[in-house]
């Protein structure tokens, strides 16, 4: 990994801190929501019209009566936890028809005692109490659990935690309540990431049974950094193809505009991309140099916001796939005192592309690469959560 000053890694953790909020209103601090008391475009999700194959069309399961927050999560086949505004949209969007993010239960149990003396102030999460929200769905014959997370490795942490010398991590423990709770069968991280290959394209969907903690800052000397945490299973491919061909209906959401010069005093010629754009999945029976992974190449969580750029690309992809911020945290979880832990995989979707090193990274104030980076993601976050929702789908309907 390149070498950052102390005010880069400022400068990238303040725009993780920025994306895992973007979009958060004020009903994501509510515990308790009154659903028939939202306006109807909050309440329902976009209709995307999805031509699923018959009978495995993901068929959203309301609850009754409305479960309390404090009250332990459903037991479910599948689990899958998505983290930021834009990816559980997203999800929604394609899993739970006609119940938007807004509708989703609340989920707090145990937060006082466990998980709140492990936040940092400031975090959401320490604001409002609520550990994330849930939603039930049953895909073919699997129940499963959509659970957007409250918790993030990358804003919640506090530093010499009970003066230990080490940050604490309470979504460790969160993913370890999931499991005990749901006592799933299989768990799955869902969402976006940065491309690290240049012929990776947005909404490209990396699937991966591995993930490695690839820290710098506040977790640079945890114990578990630099390791790799693998679950060795053998993923369902059945429906790749089909999922694919549902993802490529969006693509043209995923068009890059054309780029020119910011101002008229530059010169520059416009560019646009010309190879026509097709969303793949790429995991380790993909064929072509594209769409296959290493086996067990594992995604890389990093402690602030990392990104793949033309310079750093090689040394990152021998690491791994792509660059997110809390995946290796379930790894870490399902190695602890959890019996039978469940079968676990990454499902991320490429949200920015390699970025070009010829941009300039510092000072942090003019870092051109950091802000098409994050371009990317608040232009295309949403339409690719699309795209990882639907390979999760992908996944579910083949177990």
């Amino acid at each position: 990994m390149p070498e950052y000053s102390s005010a880069d890694i400022k400068f990238r953790k303040q725009l993780a801190v920025d994306l895992l909020s973007a979009g958060r209103t004020s009903l994501d601090d509510q515990k308790f929501v009154d659903v028939s008391l939202l306006p109807e475009d909050i309440a329902l999700t976009a209709a995307l019209a999805i031509p699923f194959p018959a009978g495995l069309g993901p068929k959203p399961l309301p609850l009754s009566p409305k479960p309390h927050p404090d009250d332990k999560l459903p037991k479910v086949d599948v689990v899958l936890v998505t983290w930021t505004v834009a990816e559980q949209t997203g999800m929604a969007d394609v899993l739970t028809p006609g119940f938007s993010r807004n509708t989703w239960y609340r989920y707090s149990r145990n937060f006082e005692t466990k998980f709140g003396p492990q936040i940092r102030r400031g975090a959401p999460s320490a604001k409002s109490g609520i550990l994330g929200s849930y939603f039930i769905i049953k895909i073919g014959g699997k129940k499963v659990l959509c659970f957007k997370s409250e918790l993030h490795l990358n804003q919640d942490g506090i530093r010499n935690y009970n003066g230990s010398d080490q940050t604490s991590l309470p979504v460790r423990d969160l993913f370890k309540q999931i499991i005990e709770d749901t006592q799933c069968k299989h768990i799955f991280t869902v969402g976006t990431c940065g491309g690290i290959q240049l012929n990776h394209d947005l909404g490209d969907v990396l699937v991966t049974r591995a993930a490695r903690f690839y820290c710098k800052s506040e977790f640079q000397n945890a114990p578990y950094n630099n390791k790799t945490y693998k679950s060795d299973w053998n993923i369902p491919t059945t429906y790749f193809t089909k999922a694919e061909g549902l993802m490529q209906s969006f693509a043209q959401k995923l068009k890059e505009p054309i780029f020119g010069p910011p101002t008229k005093r530059h010169t520059g010629t416009n560019w646009t991309l010309t190879t026509p754009f097709k969303p793949n999945i790429i995991h380790e029976k993909g064929t072509g140099v594209k769409n296959k992974l290493r086996k067990f190449q594992p995604i890389l969580t990093t402690d602030f916001f990392e990104f793949g750029q033309s310079e750093n690309a090689a040394t990152l992809w021998a690491d791994g796939c792509g660059v997110e911020m809390g995946d290796a945290a379930l790894g870490l979880a399902c190695t602890d005192d959890i019996t039978n832990p469940p079968k676990w995989a990454v499902i991320r979707n490429i949200s920015d592309p390699q970025i070009n090193a010829d941009l300039t990274l510092s000072p942090s104030v003019l870092n051109m690469q950091a802000h098409w980076a994050v371009w990317y993601y608040l232009t295309y976050g949403y339409w690719t959560s699309v795209m990882s929702a639907l390979t999760s789908w992908g996944v579910v309907a083949g177990l």
